[in-house]
């Protein structure tokens, strides 16, 4: 008796999934194609997918995360990054060359430059103390046009630097990395406090 049972409802759930999939939704599709069930889930799963996204990224261009200490800690940490693969590349291009390691500090820095750091630059966190006390200069926050100019111009070396990376032309990646060390001290120079 079970072996019987399980062979019809086996048999009414393949019955019931061949109806399912062969029957047409009269739907009509940008395409112009007529949509099975499948088709019709898949196009709403698309429309959520993108109703969400579009959701999340308004929400997170609207906020601002962390505590003003946090955001002085989170942008110290970076720029230590960066420093330190700007470091590895300078060994490499000076000293025993690795094309592995040179691409590896370069999409640090394009990860870095491209990551949209400038929110972590509230109005709240002209001083106080992340690892150690800000060092950005109150000008920084005085004229907002000017840094992103400079930010533009670091992510466009940022950029660069990764491409010539990849590209493993040791002449050409002096060159950039020259270029890209311009791009850090236009900002260190116009907004950094000396320690």
């Amino acid at each position: 008796m079970p072996l019987l049972a399980a062979g019809l409802r086996r048999g009414s759930a393949d019955v019931w999934n061949s109806r399912r999939r062969s029957t047409v939704y009269p739907m009509p599709d940008p395409a112009g194609r007529s949509l099975d069930r499948k088709g019709v889930l898949d196009e709403i799963n698309k429309f959520v997918v993108a109703a969400l996204a579009i959701g999340l990224t308004s929400t997170a261009m609207g906020q601002v995360i962390g505590k003003a200490e946090d955001q002085i800690r989170w942008r110290q940490s970076a720029y230590h990054t960066m420093a330190w693969s700007m470091g590895r590349i300078k060994a490499n291009v000076e000293g025993t060359y690795s094309k592995d390691q040179v691409i590896e500090a370069a999409n640090v820095i394009l990860a870095i430059v491209n990551s949209k750091m400038g929110a972590l630059y509230q109005p709240n966190t002209n001083t106080g103390k992340g690892w150690k006390e800000t060092r950005v200069k109150p000008e920084f926050f005085a004229d907002r046009e000017t840094p992103g100019k400079v930010a533009q111009g670091l992510g466009k070396e940022g950029n660069e630097m990764a491409k010539v990376a990849a590209t493993g032309d040791l002449a050409a990646i002096k060159v950039q990395f020259g270029k890209l060390g311009e791009a850090c001290k236009a900002c260190h120079d116009k907004f950094r406090k000396e320690e």
